[in-house]
């Protein structure tokens, strides 16, 4: 019986692929003894039990980025967390430490050194502290995106969800429909900042909304093309004044991307990799407008899918509802153009990369046999 411990967690970004790769393992090797690492506070402390897998809880230990009192007890308490990682790695019989970044994953790295093989998978095409570190002495090294700068690495994909991985468009469409309680003869933008929402996308969205549901008129009279209405998700954190407009659905939250993914025919969203990664996946055209603040690695994860002509991507500064006017209608109403993002994301997506890192882990566990 093989025995794992997967280290990462804190955001949805380290938990979801660590329990999509969780489930690939238990797939693998049904017997298989999975254990995941993670800090008190975290998303993991819900979902990891909530999956039915085992969690265990070290200190939080953030890098000190300044000299202060934290600084100097970062050394102490850091090397703490290292040893109960270890007396975990030799009680349980760890075979493999497999780490998705975040707080959890470093002291993980650092316990199985010399000791078990690392694995590591980076979801961002910027590659985290952790993970940078974690890489040096990795026995194999996952990247979701090609553009990561990590050496020795293998591009396997993001490990999805099989609600996403498996996502059968056509099928669940009808379901999708009656969910978001849509016109089925209307074609669907779906527009998403994310969980916590994002002003510029909803305020743009918002001001453009009679025009994007706007009934085109029949051919000869003034214009024609296909009708389409928007599905909202306007985040948990952004206040919004829902215009009240036929065909504009406000959704604060979204818990079934699956049925958005199968009710859309064209997307407006931010970039973090998660997301890229699902609409790769399940092949839809996108228009992404990368998240500005903080290390840009929004844009970065979708650099390599623009250059594969994938998707678009509008600056947040230049996303307004005369940019819609302007670029996104068009785009809406161009069939060949959609298709052809359709295709280019279809051909890039990657379905099964749990799988993929699973394997990767048994390589490595092989090779230190």
């Amino acid at each position: 019986m093989t025995t794992y411990l997967l280290a990462g967690g804190g955001t949805a970004g380290h938990v979801n692929p660590l329990l999509a790769t969780a489930d690939a393992l238990r797939e693998r090797e049904p017997d298989a003894e999975i254990i995941v690492l993670g800090t008190r506070g975290g998303l993991e402390e819900r979902l990891v039990p909530a999956h039915g897998y085992e969690l265990k809880l070290i200190e939080k230990v953030p890098f000190p980025r300044r000299i202060n009192g934290a600084a100097l007890r970062f050394p102490g308490r850091f090397f703490g967390a290292v040893r109960s990682v270890r007396r975990l790695i030799a009680d349980r019989g760890v075979d493999a430490v497999v780490g998705f970044g975040g707080y959890a994953a470093t002291p993980a790295y650092v316990a199985a050194r010399r000791k078990v093989p690392v694995v590591v998978h980076e979801a961002n095409a910027m590659p985290g502290l952790a993970n940078r570190l974690g890489a040096r002495w990795a026995a194999r090294v996952a990247v979701a995106f090609s553009n990561t700068p990590l050496p020795n690495a293998v591009t396997v994909g993001m490990p999805l969800r099989k609600q996403i991985a498996r996502l059968d468009r056509e099928a669940l469409r009808p379901e999708a429909i009656a969910y978001f309680g849509l016109d089925p003869q209307r074609r669907t933008l779906v527009v998403t900042g994310g969980s916590l929402g994002a002003k510029r996308i909803n305020d743009a969205i918002r001001e453009a909304g009679a025009e994007l549901t706007r009934t085109p008129q029949p051919e000869g009279e003034t214009e024609s093309g296909q009708a389409w209405q928007v599905v909202h998700i306007v985040g948990q954190l952004s206040p919004f004044d829902d215009p009240q407009l036929p065909n504009y659905h406000v959704v604060e939250y979204c818990d079934r991307m699956d049925l958005a993914f199968a009710a859309a025919d064209l997307l407006l969203s931010r970039a973090g990799a998660s997301t890229v990664s699902e609409i790769l996946a399940v092949g839809l055209p996108a228009v992404y407008v990368p998240y500005a603040v903080g290390n840009g690695e929004q844009a970065k994860n979708i650099a390599s899918v623009i250059d594969a002509g994938a998707a678009r991507t509008v600056a947040d500064a230049e996303l307004d509802a005369d940019w819609i006017r302007a670029e996104l209608l068009p785009l809406m109403h161009d069939e060949a153009a959609m298709a052809q993002l359709a295709t280019n994301a279809a051909a890039i997506g990657i379905n099964d990369a749990a799988e993929r890192l699973a394997e990767l882990i048994s390589d490595a566990i092989g090779e230190s046999a």
